[in-house]
């Protein structure tokens, strides 16, 4: 073999092995990158979802309890935060109709509401409750969707202090 075809084929070699390792560098970095935004998505995702829970369910032992109740309402503000910053505009709009179906909710339960002196019973809590129930549905396979799930979508909540009526509730 002739020296201009050994260099040719040595060149050859090495500019291939080169751009291989850059385009498996790149393909790496962008797959990490994706990876690192759905753990962040479902960190914020599980934060958000807990402290509906935690709250839903302090407000709905209050009424049963006949007791008063407060919250931490700043660390509430600040997940919906957390939440809009890292998910995408599909589930940022979700979380928006969420929060508004709680606030709703909040208006109906809590803030005009004296838990001692005259609670809600359980059927008046489920009826407040059912709005903000469907939302929850819609936000969850919305969250499911981003995380790249491709689980059918839930028709029905999971947790929280939705009370069922022998109903189940539909996205």
């Amino acid at each position: 073999m002739a020296l201009p075809d050994v260099l040719i084929t040595t060149v050859t070699g090495a500019a291939s092995a080169t751009v291989g390792v850059l385009v498996g560098g790149i393909v790496t970095r962008r797959g990490q990158g994706q990876q690192w935004s759905r753990e962040q998505q479902l960190l914020a995702y599980q934060e958000l979802l807990g402290h509906y829970a935690r709250f839903t369910m302090i407000i709905k032992r209050a009424h049963a309890d006949r007791v008063r109740w407060d919250y931490e309402w700043a660390e509430w503000s600040a997940v919906l935060t957390r939440v809009g910053l890292i998910a995408p505009v599909a589930v940022a709009e979700e979380v928006d109709r969420f929060g508004c179906a709680v606030d709703r909710f909040l208006e109906r339960v809590a803030r005009d509401v004296d838990t001692v002196r005259s609670p809600l019973g359980e059927e008046e809590f489920r009826e407040a409750n059912a709005e903000v129930a469907q939302a929850q549905i819609r936000l969850v396979n919305a969250m499911r969707r981003s995380l790249g799930g491709r689980q059918k979508a839930l028709t029905f909540w999971i947790g929280g202090s939705h009370a069922r009526t022998g109903v189940r509730g539909s996205p």
